[in-house]
């Protein structure tokens, strides 16, 4: 990536970052109207919180130790910026849950990711438990020719999304290949894919393309 290409990601982070703030003082999530939500933050805020803490903590803490008054006036700047930017990182799992609308399917991860899946492109949806590998919220696996991407949340998904076609979707990591399965988290699973179930079956019922009945809720 060429220097203005970092430079225009990390303003459009820092703007994510203060825009998820906002709305979180505010209590205005990003649902649209008619749209159901679905939450995925509880597994992380356990630990943004800590860190969070902790921060708020070491901030006086500091200032206290420092003999010398204009480095504590840089540090408690920085240690401030620090403790707003941890905050809105926690705010942006809150006010981007994922929703499920008359459109279909719309999956997000704070206010780095938003994926679209219309009904038409769900073959199969279930609550299956998985780890995933690492500590990256986007990861990617082969398996017997098929490429399934997991946006997790603390190493970890829920629910699987079977897709009826391959399709490339607006990610990064999947380097513009299509992808056949999308695995997410959820703060309350069986709950999620009951909704799409009906969704599916509300979209069959107006276009006669059968949903496939895969798994259970529970």
């Amino acid at each position: 990536m060429t220097a203005r290409g970092l430079l225009r990601t990390a303003v459009a982070f820092e703007s994510g970052i203060w825009r998820s703030l906002t709305r979180w003082v505010r209590r205005r999530p990003d649902v649209p109207a008619g749209a159901d939500a679905f939450p995925y933050a509880s597994a992380a805020s356990p630990v943004l919180w800590t860190f969070i803490v902790l921060s708020a903590v070491e901030i006086p803490l500091v200032d206290w130790l420092l003999p010398w008054p204009s480095l504590r006036v840089a540090l408690l700047v920085v240690g401030v910026y620090g403790l707003l930017w941890m905050l809105g990182l926690l705010a942006a799992m809150h006010v981007y849950p994922h929703t499920v609308d008359d459109a279909g399917l719309r999956v997000r991860s704070g206010f780095s990711t938003d994926v679209r899946v219309p009904w038409e492109e769900v073959a199969a949806v279930r609550v299956r438990r998985r780890s995933v590998e690492g500590s990256r919220s986007v990861v990617v696996a082969e398996e017997g020719g098929r490429r399934a991407v997991s946006l997790a949340v603390v190493a970890s998904t829920q629910v699987d999304v079977e897709l009826r076609t391959s399709l490339v979707l607006p990610l990064a990591r999947t380097g513009g290949r299509p992808v056949d399965e999308l695995r997410l988290a959820a703060d309350d699973p069986a709950a999620l894919v009951r909704r799409l179930r009906a969704g599916m079956s509300d979209h069959a019922a107006r276009t006669d393309v059968a949903p496939r009945a895969d798994g259970d809720a529970r």
